[in-house]
């Protein structure tokens, strides 16, 4: 049989290989015996697909005269390669990248595939009042065998490795050189550096641009392929206290304890019999700084572990001013408000598909959390398409599940740090799926109770709640009475869609929280601590309630139509993030205001869910 070297080549992908790859070599090699200038061979590994070669620009036409025959009821069967883009999946080129370069043929590159839905989640289990209570029940919702076996097959006949395979969150691991994931998703793969968009220092990381696809028989099965481009995905939502603007905080900062206190949380509560679960893409902590703070506060440390995910891990002592500052802050804030709460951290690479893995795998973990807290992001748009859908569905899951998702609304104000002079909003906060956490400017009185609470806006620069309305995602129906209003700069003629956030909570570095990183007392503010003070509430007030809350706002919505502020809530009106003024009611600034937790269980009980 020929060699293939310096021929013009065809590739077949046979749909039924078990009756056509005989027919079909029988045809080609008797081609190649006749000396028609063609030869033919087996890719490696892949029974469904043969490489046919030819030493002139006439090969096709030479191949189009063969006598292909197909078997019964496989007339046509034999065709050119036919492939259909992964909906969602263009890329952009990342900004101020340098040393583009190909990558290593032979590098393994390992991806997270994420498949359809065998039947979609019927909105009760999203929006309430019911969840999935039987683990055997999920799976109704999760991928379907049938699919992944196809997908199994097929990638594996294009020369990659199937590792774990999760169908309940309908995700599949998948591994190989870089060559060969290139032939089967598409896609041009090259190597380059860029800056981090938390820190600014460089990382070397794969780049694509363009967008993805796949063969014919997964088109509608996959539906997301994440991981090829490892790009840092997202930034930390934390603002550390320092000289200048934010001087004042030296002497205006508050234990979590002491906000816990001015925020009411339900007393006869600490979250006993509750998980707490966390999302770090980054850092880690040291068990002597917990011991040390939690004995500082007086008590107990809390139960903390840590998961690592798609390699990541728990290292400690090595970013206090960046990653260590958000692990610590965001530990310390939920075990102090639910202390008695199991707490676990996952660590995952910060790529769209650590993200997706990490947020997947705290949901469908065996001892199912009552919150998870995220407080990291990017702007919608820096996120493809695919990359938010796969989160938001994620999402879907912890609704369904009773598990209520808090997401800091991030640290840029209304423009969310983009530089074409636009709004824009966070995701994941933008989910309609996530509790979006906003942040506040707060004082406390002598008492310890709030003597005044703001916007939270240190100026251009400086640091501003995050909050706007969603390009990407529709307004919700739950949201549709609260008074979102257009999008800023749409003329109030159209740009409607998911308002953000939907709560608040203190989130100014001069008014912030009292934490001890990598050995080292620190005054830290961000949205970011908004999210972990939100999940600890949630944990008390599921432990009160006796159940799970899930998605809680359908239920704290209800009892708030435009201009008015629901039980459970303190209204802020005061301040504006740039493109948004906070006013009576729901907000772009913060929401629907920061909490009153004693009353809380007020709106929450609504939820009504079952476990």
């Amino acid at each position: 049989m020929g060699v293939l070297a310096d021929f013009h080549v065809l590739v077949w992908y046979l749909t039924r290989p078990e009756r056509l790859t005989g027919q079909v070599f029988e045809a080609l090699s008797r081609a190649e015996a006749d000396g028609e200038g063609i030869g033919v061979a087996a890719l490696p590994r892949s029974p469904r697909v043969i490489a046919v070669g030819g030493d002139a620009p006439a090969t096709p036409n030479r191949l189009q005269a063969l006598p292909m025959t197909a078997g019964p009821g496989e007339a046509g069967a034999m065709t050119t390669p036919s492939r259909r883009p992964v909906p969602g999946s263009a890329r952009q080129p990342v900004a101020k990248a340098t040393a583009d370069r190909p990558v290593d043929a032979g590098e393994v590159v390992e991806v997270t595939v994420a498949l359809r839905r065998r039947a979609p989640v019927p909105t009760d289990l999203v929006d309430g009042p019911d969840t999935i209570g039987n683990p055997h029940r999920g799976a109704s919702y999760g991928a379907d065998g049938r699919d992944i076996d196809v997908v199994r097959t097929v990638l594996a006949d294009g020369g990659l490795s199937i590792g774990a395979v999760d169908e309940p969150s309908r995700r599949m691991q998948v591994s190989g050189p870089a060559s060969a994931v290139a032939a089967v998703f598409g896609g041009t793969l090259s190597s380059m550096s860029s800056p981090d968009p938390a820190t600014g220092r460089l990382l070397e990381h794969r780049h694509r641009t363009g967008e993805l696809s796949v063969p014919a028989e997964l088109d509608g099965v996959v539906v997301a392929v994440l991981g090829i481009d490892d790009r840092p995905q997202a930034r930390a939502h934390f603002q550390v206290a320092g000289t200048g603007q934010r001087a004042a905080a030296a002497g205006v900062s508050y234990t979590p304890l002491q906000l816990g206190q001015a925020y009411s949380f339900p007393s006869g509560t600490d979250g006993t019999g509750q998980t707490l679960a966390i999302v770090e893409l980054g850092g880690g902590y040291a068990q002597s700084d917990l011991d040390t703070y939690f004995a500082g506060l007086g008590i107990a440390t809390p139960a903390v572990s840590a998961v690592g995910v798609d390699g990541a891990a728990n290292v400690a002592g090595k970013d206090p001013q960046g990653a260590d500052g958000e692990v610590l802050l965001d530990i310390e804030v939920a075990g102090a408000l639910a202390p008695k709460a199991s707490i676990v951290v996952y660590f995952a690479p910060n790529t769209d598909r650590g993200f997706l893995d990490a947020v997947a795998t705290a949901v469908h973990a065996t001892s199912t959390p009552a919150a998870l807290s995220i407080s990291w992001g990017q702007s919608e748009d820096a996120w493809t398409a695919q990359a938010r859908t796969a989160l938001d569905q994620a999402f879907v899951d912890a609704a369904a599940l009773g598990v209520t998702v808090c997401v800091a609304s991030g640290d840029n104000g209304s423009s969310d740090a983009q530089t074409d002079g636009a709004v824009h909003v966070d995701f994941p906060a933008s989910s309609p799926h996530a509790l979006g956490c906003g942040g506040t400017s707060l004082r406390l009185g002598a008492d310890g109770t709030p003597t005044t609470e703001t916007v939270w806006n240190d100026g251009a620069g400086r640091g501003a709640t995050g909050g706007g309305v969603s390009d990407a995602f529709p307004l919700p129906a739950w949201q549709s009475g609260a008074g979102v209003p257009p999008r800023a700069g749409s003329g109030g003629t159209g740009g409607s869609g998911r308002g953000v956030p939907d709560v608040a909570g203190d989130a100014d570095p001069a008014t912030g929280y009292q934490v001890l990183v990598d050995g080292k007392a620190m005054v830290i503010g961000g949205t970011s601590a908004v999210a972990p003070l939100w999940a600890a509430l949630v944990c008390r007030l599921s432990q009160g309630l006796g159940r799970r809350l899930g998605l809680l706002q359908p239920a704290i919505y209800a009892d708030a139509p435009a201009g008015t502020t629901p039980p459970g809530f303190r209204d802020i009106t005061i301040g504006s993030n740039g493109a948004y003024t906070a006013g009576p009611g729901w907000d772009a600034c913060t929401g629907l205001g920061s909490p009153t937790g004693s009353n809380s269980s007020t709106g929450c009980a609504r939820a009504s869910r079952t476990t």
